[in-house]
C-alpha cells in the first residue's frame, strides 16, 4: 500500500468505521479479563458520534479526539471502576492451615526438638512447638508454611 493509498484510506473514514471499531473493542472486552478495552471502545463510539455530527473535521481531528478520549476514559475508568471487594463466606478456603488456628488436637507423634505430628481427619500435619509427649493435647496458634505452630492445651 503506497502513501497515497494510505492517506486516501484515512480520508474515507466515516462514523461507521469508528462504530465498527467500538463494537470490535467491546467484543474483545467480553472475551478478555479485566476492564480496559471497554474504555477505548467507548472512546471510539464517541469519536464516531462526533464524526457523524461534524463530518468535515477531517481524519486527523478524529484521531486526536479518539486519542484524547481513550486516555481520559481509561484514567477515569481506572479511578472509579474497581472490582467489588466483597467479604468471602469462607476467608480461609485456600489457606487450609489457617482453618485449624484455635482448635485443639492430640499429638500423633511426640514433639521432639521442636517438631512433631498431629492427625487431622485422614491427613497428618507437621507441627512445631515446645517438646510434648505423644497423646498430649495441643492448640494450634498459627501457621508457618506447611507446619502448624502449637502450644500445650
Amino acid at each position: 500500500m503506497s502513501d497515497n493509498e494510505l492517506i486516501q484510506f484515512f480520508e474515507d473514514l466515516t462514523q461507521w468505521h469508528w462504530w465498527v471499531l467500538a463494537l470490535g473493542l467491546l467484543v474483545i472486552e467480553m472475551l478478555m479479563p479485566g476492564v480496559f478495552f471497554l474504555w477505548i471502545g467507548l472512546a471510539a463510539g464517541v469519536t464516531g458520534f462526533v464524526a457523524w455530527l461534524a463530518p468535515d473535521l477531517g481524519w486527523q481531528t478524529d484521531f486526536v479526539i479518539f486519542a484524547v478520549l481513550s486516555v481520559v476514559s481509561a484514567l477515569i475508568g481506572r479511578r472509579y471502576w474497581k472490582p467489588s471487594q466483597t467479604e468471602s463466606a469462607d476467608p480461609t478456603l485456600n489457606q487450609r492451615g489457617e482453618q485449624y488456628v484455635g482448635q485443639v488436637f492430640t499429638l500423633e507423634n511426640a514433639i521432639e526438638n521442636g517438631h512433631g505430628r498431629i492427625k487431622l481427619g485422614d491427613s497428618s500435619w507437621l507441627v512445631e512447638g515446645k517438646d510434648l509427649p505423644t497423646g498430649a493435647k495441643v492448640r494450634v496458634t498459627g501457621v508457618n508454611g506447611a507446619r502448624l505452630k502449637v502450644e500445650a492445651a
